[in-house]
C-alpha cells in the first residue's frame, strides 16, 4: 500500500495510532492464556449454578408465596398484592415460563450480589476519598456511556460463551449507579452527625458502620435499584452470548418471527422487573412510610411477633 501524503485539511486519513492492532494482540494474549482465567470462571459458575439450582428447586406457588411474603414484609400490603399478582401472570404466560423466569432471576441475582461485594466497597472509598472519586470517576462514565455490545466481544474471547460471560458483562454494566450512589450518600451525610459521633470517642469503622452507612442507605438502596433494573435491561442482550432464561427466548423469537414467544419473554421480563422493583424500593421505605414502626414491627414479621406476645 502506497504511503498517502500527508493533508493539513484531513489530517485523520494519514494517521493511524494502530488502536486494531494493539487489540487484536489483547486478543491474542486472551485466547492464549485462557487457563490464567479459568478458577476466575469456576467461581462465577459454582454461584450462578448455586442459586439456580436453588430457585428451581423451590415449586412454583411456595417461591411465589416467599416472593411475595418478602414483598409485604418490605413494601407493605400494597406491594405485596402487585406482586402476586406480577407473578400469577409471569406464571400463565406459558408452561415453561416460570422456569425461564427463574434462571434469569437467578443471573440477576448471581449479577447484583457481586455488584454489591464490588460497588458497595468502592462506593464508600470513593466517598471517603476525594482522589480515589477523582479517579473512579472517568472509569464509571466510560462503564456507563459505551454501548453494551461493546462489552461482549472481550468477554467471549476471554472466557466463552454462556451464563459466566452474561453475568461479567452485567456486572460491567449495572456496577456504576450503585458506586456513584454509595459515593453520594456517604457524602450526603451530615458532618455535624459525623462531628458527634467523633466527639463521643467513636472510631472511624464505628462511625461508618453506625452513623454514615444508616443514613446513607436510601441513596444506597436507590442505586441498588438501579442496578437491578439495569442487570434485567442486559438480559436480552447478554442471550446474544448463548446467557439462557427469558432473554434468550426474546432472541430466538425475533430470529423466527415468531410474535407470540417474543411477547411471552418480553412480558415476562416486565413481571419479574416490576417485582424487584417492588421489593428493593419497599426495603427504602422510611419509618415515616412504616407508621413509625421498626422493620420487624410490621408485615408477616410483625404479625408472628404479636401473635407470640399474645400467647405469652
Amino acid at each position: 500500500m502506497a504511503d498517502t501524503a500527508f493533508d493539513w485539511l484531513n489530517p485523520f486519513a494519514s494517521v493511524d495510532l494502530g488502536i486494531a492492532t494493539w487489540a487484536d494482540g489483547i486478543k491474542q494474549w486472551a485466547i492464549s492464556n485462557r487457563e490464567l482465567i479459568q478458577p476466575i470462571k469456576r467461581f462465577f459458575e459454582t454461584v450462578i449454578v448455586g442459586i439456580e439450582h436453588a430457585l428451581q428447586s423451590i415449586p412454583p406457588l411456595v417461591m411465589l408465596a416467599i416472593l411475595v411474603l418478602i414483598a409485604w414484609q418490605a413494601a407493605g400490603r400494597r406491594g405485596a398484592i402487585v406482586v402476586g399478582i406480577c407473578l400469577g401472570i409471569l406464571g400463565l404466560l406459558a408452561p415453561e415460563a416460570w422456569g425461564l423466569a427463574m434462571t434469569t432471576l437467578a443471573i440477576v441475582t448471581a449479577s447484583v450480589i457481586l455488584c454489591v461485594a464490588i460497588g458497595l466497597p468502592l462506593g464508600v472509598l470513593a466517598g471517603k476519598n476525594d482522589r480515589f472519586e477523582a479517579i473512579i470517576r472517568p472509569v464509571l462514565d466510560t462503564m456507563q456511556t459505551i454501548p453494551a455490545f461493546v462489552y461482549l466481544v472481550p468477554v467471549v474471547m476471554m472466557i466463552g460463551i454462556g451464563n459466566v460471560s452474561g453475568v461479567i458483562v452485567t456486572i460491567i454494566f449495572a456496577l456504576p449507579p450503585l458506586v456513584r450512589l454509595t459515593s453520594l450518600g456517604i457524602r450526603g451525610v451530615n458532618p455535624s452527625v459525623v462531628e458527634a459521633a467523633r466527639a463521643f470517642g467513636a472510631s472511624p469503622g464505628q462511625i461508618l458502620r453506625k452513623v454514615e452507612l444508616p443514613l446513607a442507605t436510601p441513596t444506597i438502596l436507590a442505586g441498588l435499584n438501579q442496578t437491578i433494573m439495569l442487570s434485567l435491561s442486559m438480559v436480552v442482550i447478554a442471550s446474544m452470548i448463548s446467557v439462557k432464561g427469558l432473554g434468550n427466548e426474546v432472541l430466538r423469537a425475533m430470529g423466527r418471527l415468531d410474535a407470540g414467544k417474543a411477547i411471552v419473554g418480553g412480558l415476562g421480563i416486565v413481571m419479574l422487573a416490576i417485582v424487584l422493583d417492588r421489593i428493593t424500593q419497599g426495603l427504602g421505605r422510611s419509618g415515616r412510610d412504616r407508621g413509625h414502626l421498626m422493620w420487624w414491627q410490621t408485615g408477616p414479621v410483625g404479625l408472628i411477633t404479636a401473635l407470640f406476645k399474645k400467647q405469652t
